[in-house]
């Protein structure tokens, strides 16, 4: 019977992937902001290492405060064109005026310059995502098809990932400078961010769920969701998570060039290797967590992930066939974290539900949005402060001394594997399993469709504690 209902909840496949095209442009964004904006910026425009760290971490402590504010104005908006739906409109253009702007920059260009366009690409990226992650908590209903809904958008956001990554593999086969592949993809981002949305916005349903009448929302009720168990140890294991892989993409242009010896079409070859490994990762790790349960395999994905990283540092110089294997088991493996991470809040978002009578997606979504963005800024501050500590320069290439090329090495591989074992260990104990998901989700059902609703059996049910008898 369970079984037969939870069939019936499923969204059709068509459905959900026309939803997940928000994630074409996210994706492909994530791997050019954080893979070859940085490296663009520091080796082509000549900006100082230093500065561009400086930049990039700037941004992200801007956004500290107006991630929360955004998810608690999503939260809040009730129109006749829904409530995702219209900040999904909303993003849109900032995101490609972000763009066109750095797109634009020259050389000398100032400190300023890059932090206000980086805001604005950034805030435009963050709408579009926030939206997209809360009407997915709210458009998929069941603990499995949100494992399965979150695997597709993960999957699609691969595929545009891997389709800017072609672009300068090709125009490096054309023979044109790395800049000119840079901008490229930046022009591909600008035409595809529309598309995407528009296909989003036409084909996705949305249901605003009914609150209960004379509940307020307080404060300390927005301090609950922070020291929620469940969501503390997501915000916990997301930022971790988050870091490794972030980490690894700030400085992988620099190893793959510098240290191991590849010229620059044979590293986005290779880096294109563990993006399509994504494509395939995504829906077995969410079928996987289907069976053995979300937060166990985040811990087993950040095990191997670690495991894999170790044996970078063995690998030939210069032998890119060598390489490949690790590459693409490490990208499999990545593309558990996130995904899982994000349907995981979906689930607690039910649950705070349930508790508070408020719908609160859009601001859970904001905090572990806000924990990625504080990783990917981090990331590149820290590395790219401690490479230039270390005597680095990017634009002397394989140049530098040994000295440099070692730290390079060291930095690449010490930094991911730590945080990604500790983003493992903080699921260990996790309590919001398949079944206290199910119960709630009956729960919320229940009370949505008008049935009377009890919040002291709401507690049994979620904690098995027997309420207070008068």
């Amino acid at each position: 019977m369970i079984a037969t209902a939870a069939r019936d909840a499923r969204l059709p496949l068509g459905l959900a992937m026309a939803f997940a095209a928000t994630s074409l442009p996210l994706q492909a964004l994530q791997i050019a902001g954080a893979v070859h904006l940085p490296a663009y910026f520091a080796a082509s425009i000549g900006v100082e290492l230093t500065v561009v760290g400086a930049a990039f971490a700037t941004v992200r402590l801007i956004d500290v405060p107006i991630e929360p504010a955004l998810g608690i104005a999503m939260d809040r908006t009730r129109s006749r064109f829904g409530r995702y739906r219209l900040w999904t409109i909303l993003g849109t253009p900032a995101l490609m005026l972000g763009l066109y702007m750095l797109l634009t920059a020259r050389q000398g260009v100032g400190t300023a310059y890059l932090i206000t366009w980086l805001l604005v690409m950034y805030l435009g990226a963050s709408i579009l995502m926030l939206a997209h992650q809360a009407w997915a908590s709210t458009l998929a209903k069941t603990y499995d098809d949100r494992a399965r809904l979150f695997g597709v958008m993960a999957a699609i956001g691969v595929t545009g990932a891997f389709s800017v990554l072609l672009i300068p593999i090709v125009m490096g086969r054309m023979g044109y400078p790395e800049a000119q592949g840079v901008r490229a993809m930046i022009w591909y981002l600008i035409a595809l961010t529309p598309i995407a949305v528009a296909v989003v916005v036409w084909r996705t349903p949305e249901r605003i769920a009914p609150e209960p009448a004379g509940q307020r929302f307080r404060l300390r009720d927005y301090l609950e969701l922070i020291t929620d168990p469940s969501m503390g140890r997501i915000l916990l294991a997301d930022l971790a998570l988050s870091l490794g892989p972030g980490w690894m993409a700030a400085l992988y242009l620099f190893y793959s060039r510098d240290r191991m010896g590849f010229s620059a079409g044979e590293a986005n070859i290779l880096l294109a290797v563990y993006i399509i490994a994504g494509v395939v990762g995504a829906p077995v790790l969410a079928w996987l967590a289907t069976r053995i349960s979300k937060h166990r395999t985040v811990m087993l994905c950040a095990a191997c992930y670690s495991l894999l990283l170790v044996t970078l540092a063995f690998l030939p110089r210069g032998n890119v066939l060598a390489s490949i294997p690790t590459l693409f088991f490490t990208g499999f493996m990545a593309a558990g974290f996130n995904v899982l991470t994000r349907a995981m809040t979906a689930d607690v978002a039910d649950e705070i539900r349930l508790k508070q009578g408020k719908e609160r997606s859009g601001l859970l979504y904001a905090l572990t949005t806000l924990t990625t963005k504080i990783a990917a800024g981090g990331s590149i501050f820290l590395t790219f402060t401690v490479l230039d500590r270390m005597g680095y320069d990017p634009k002397l290439g394989q140049a530098n001394t040994p000295e440099a090329l070692d730290a390079l090495l060291a930095s690449f591989l010490i930094g991911p594997i730590g945080f990604v074992l500790l983003g493992g260990a903080c699921l260990i104990g996790y309590g919001l399993t398949a079944e206290r998901a199910a119960e709630v989700r009956r729960q919320l059902n229940a009370r949505d469709n008008g049935i009377p609703y009890d919040p002291a059996a709401a507690l049994e049910g979620l904690t098995g504690e027997e309420p207070a008898r008068p």
